[in-house]
């Protein structure tokens, strides 16, 4: 799962960027503290999961688990949960659009999904 492991340090070094980027480049950019508190929200979830993708990366290439389909499912709401969860909030700390938090809640539950599915692929 060599993918996997690449992926996870791809979007985990994009947080590193992100990160970064909203704590100089966007400082003073941000209407307001609660915006730039959402960007570093954004950033840290981003982080946990890409760290999440790395793990099942390297679980999936050990010979107890293999390459269990439960797993790739979990790296499949995991990224498709960073676009919408991270991605909701870094597009809402810029522009201030509050629609977009009806679409976070949907990359919430997709990780809430990946990681169910890290519990039970063990015993699937």
């Amino acid at each position: 799962m060599e993918l996997f492991l690449a992926l996870g340090a791809v979007l985990a070094g994009l947080g590193v960027v992100l990160g970064a980027f909203g704590a100089h480049a966007l400082k003073d950019k941000f209407a307001s503290p609660h915006y730039a508190a959402i960007w570093e929200t954004a950033v840290q979830y981003q982080m946990y999961h890409a760290l999440g993708i790395i793990a099942v990366g390297i679980v999936s290439s050990d010979t107890l688990l293999g390459s269990s389909s439960l797993l790739t499912w979990a790296v499949y709401c995991m990224l498709v949960g960073i676009i919408f969860f991270s991605g909701s909030l870094y597009v809402l700390a810029v522009t201030g659009v509050k629609k977009l938090g009806a679409i976070t809640p949907i990359g919430g539950l997709l990780f809430i999904i990946a990681w169910v599915l890290v519990v039970i692929a063990p015993f699937a």
